[in-house]
């Protein structure tokens, strides 16, 4: 009898301050924040792609391993709005979308093409109203990075090796599918490919 696995799958609005994952399995970690303070996942369900800590917005979650791995290939695009320090420049949305030498595992690393472009406000998207810094410390600016790889904090890299830090970063799309829901907020979807 051939039983065909029932598997889950879940739209997150990680928040600020979460780690992207399910069990505290480091000894040093232990006061963190939790994905399983926000819903109850079934068995088995693990993030597809991390955010950092200090990252906010769309997480997929999923019981399927096959749907993990093509999410995370680099077939997959993957949107971020990034605020920097800074008005960012034409010349350093130019190099971040040509690829800039970043660090990876205590490597250099040439980050593949990628597309960049200043955006005015991100008012449309349901943020979290959190305090960054005010504009008494210099000015800051939004970009849209949208990549087709995943390296560590590749994003934070990316936009400090043009000269402009990362002060807040906010994944809003992966694929076709746009971050919509709250913070916090989990939705269980039947699926997230077509």
């Amino acid at each position: 009898m051939n039983k065909t696995k029932i598997h889950h799958h879940f739209i997150l609005h990680k928040p600020y301050g979460y780690l992207s994952q399910l069990i505290n399995n480091q000894n040093h970690r232990k006061n963190k924040r939790l994905l399983v303070e926000l819903h109850n996942f079934p068995e088995g369900t693990m993030a597809i792609g991390r955010l950092d800590e200090a990252s906010e917005g769309l997480l997929f979650l999923t019981t399927d391993g096959k749907v993990s791995e093509y999410i995370r290939s680099r077939n997959v695009e993957k949107e971020y709005y990034v605020q920097v320090d800074g008005i960012i420049t034409l010349t350093a949305i130019e190099q971040l979308q040509k690829g800039v030498e970043i660090g990876v595992n205590g490597q250099k690393y040439m980050t593949k093409p990628c597309k960049v472009k200043l955006i005015e406000s991100v008012d449309h998207l349901p943020l979290a109203n959190r305090h960054v810094r005010d504009d008494r410390h210099g000015p800051k600016s939004w970009a849209s990075i949208t990549v087709t790889e995943g390296k560590f904090r590749q994003i934070r890299k990316m936009t400090a090796a043009v000269g402009f830090p990362t002060l807040r970063l906010v994944r809003v799309r992966i694929r076709d599918i746009y971050l919509t829901n709250n913070p916090g907020e989990v939705i269980e979807v039947e699926k997230f490919l077509n």
